[in-house]
């Protein structure tokens, strides 16, 4: 009897849980062949990279190795993009590097399946506005957050030879959690820099400017809690700059639709997602205008019953009195934990599978390391420490969803001590 093979392509917090729970379950007896295809070796929870890129997390004591973990929890891990989809041969084309000193190209394999799920998460939409590609910072990846580390950094190294104390002006484009956690964190960072003897580049004269296209931030959250991380963004220092639309980018400035403009040397886009341009290209799948896979409530595809789609990557309306859930960690969390069970029953043949019912907690925003504001179930807000405390639970939930509450409550335990003994800020 052949065993079913269920590919999961994206390693990202839901495809990881879900491989996980799968491998554990369904790969671990056997009734199943659970495969993980990512384009990177390792797995980083995608909220931490406002953190990387400001510095204040060092990425390589938080990474998750995808060989060494699924060699763990029963299922196999392959490294490769997914460049393509043969629904005809259910078949997936992967895209894998020649890792040598050679020069060899690139190689494509084929991986078939019987379930396929997609799990590839969201990029930056830039709207096709003039001179972000060229000179704006992205936080799709963990790459990315390191190259504005680097970037970063190597500005504070470089202010250290000059003469006198110089001014830095960072621009983020977009109010979304994204670009409000980085700006916060970027404050911590600005005094950590001072603190360890980068002085030429005084934190007084270090301006950060968040620029918002609507009339206010934190568009997908409730006013209430905008109106609290304003009060705390205003406490920082940070310029708040609401109904800017951004017409232009260039090397030095961002230019606006009324005609005036902001210096900047940096600048990060975070005003915007959509689904990765593999998924734009599948002519034959039906998708939204951001190319996000139309899905069921049960997260089958509308095209095809057998290849499933959850996350960032799928329009998902639960009911049609019920929104289009929108990009959080916590919409891919829960669809993890539902697929656990659908994709059983789905291997199992039953004709009916359960409908996906989204039960919405609350949301978090951090303000760096000991603040945070936030909603709990429509109605509770939260804000200073024990609002921190919550969000920094839910990195901890998706570590023992992973890796299972004993190791993860040894993660916390390490956590702690090598937050009081290392550097709080990575100058490397």
């Amino acid at each position: 009897m052949t065993v079913h093979k269920i590919v999961i392509v994206g390693g990202g917090a839901g495809g990881l849980e879900l491989a996980t729970q799968l491998g554990d379950s369904l790969g671990k007896n056997g009734k199943a062949q659970i495969i993980l295809v990512d384009q990177k070796l390792t797995h980083l929870w995608k909220p931490l990279l406002h953190e990387v890129a400001a510095g204040t997390l060092n990425p390589h004591q938080q990474e998750t190795n995808y060989f060494a973990h699924s060699a763990a929890h029963h299922y196999e891990f392959v490294l490769g993009t997914f460049t393509g989809l043969d629904r005809e041969a259910k078949q997936i084309i992967v895209e894998t590097e020649y890792f040598s000193k050679k020069s060899e190209p690139k190689k494509n394999q084929r991986i078939g399946y019987d379930t396929l799920v997609l799990a590839l998460g969201s990029t930056s939409n830039d709207f096709n506005t003039e001179g972000v590609k060229q000179f704006c910072h992205f936080l799709d990846s963990r790459q990315q957050a390191d190259i504005f580390q680097q970037d970063l950094l190597h500005l504070y190294l470089n202010a250290q030879h000059e003469t006198s104390s110089r001014e830095l002006n960072i621009a983020i484009i977009g109010a979304g959690a994204t670009g409000v956690e980085l700006a916060a964190e970027l404050v911590e960072a600005k005094q950590n820099f001072f603190q360890y003897g980068l002085n030429k580049v005084d934190p007084n004269k270090v301006k950060i400017t968040l620029i918002e296209a609507a009339d206010r931030i934190l568009t997908a959250l409730s006013p209430k809690v905008a109106a609290n991380t304003m009060k705390q963004l205003e406490q920082f220092g940070i310029e708040v700059l609401t109904s800017h639309r951004v017409a232009k980018v260039d090397e030095d400035k961002i230019y606006f639709a009324d005609g005036s403009s902001l210096d900047a040397e940096i600048k990060v886009w975070a005003a915007g997602i959509k689904a990765p341009e593999v998924l734009a290209q599948l002519d034959d799948m039906e998708k939204d205008h951001i190319h996000r896979l139309k899905v069921y409530a049960t997260l089958q595809t509308k095209s095809d019953p057998s290849i499933f789609a959850f996350g960032d990557c799928a329009h998902c309306q639960p009911a049609a009195d019920q929104p289009v859930l929108g990009p959080r960690a916590q919409v891919a969390s829960q669809q993890a934990s539902f697929l656990v069970n659908a994709l059983k029953a789905h291997v199992n043949g039953d004709s009916y599978l359960p409908m996906f019912k989204f039960s919405d907690k609350g949301s978090l925003i951090s303000l760096s390391q000991n603040k945070a504001v936030g909603e709990l179930l429509g109605q509770v807000n939260v804000q200073g420490f024990v609002a921190k405390t919550m969000y920094v639970s839910l990195y901890r939930i998706h570590q023992a969803a992973i890796h299972g509450y004993a190791h993860a409550g040894i993660l916390t335990a390490k956590d702690l001590v090598t937050r009081k003994i290392s550097p709080k800020l990575k100058l490397h």
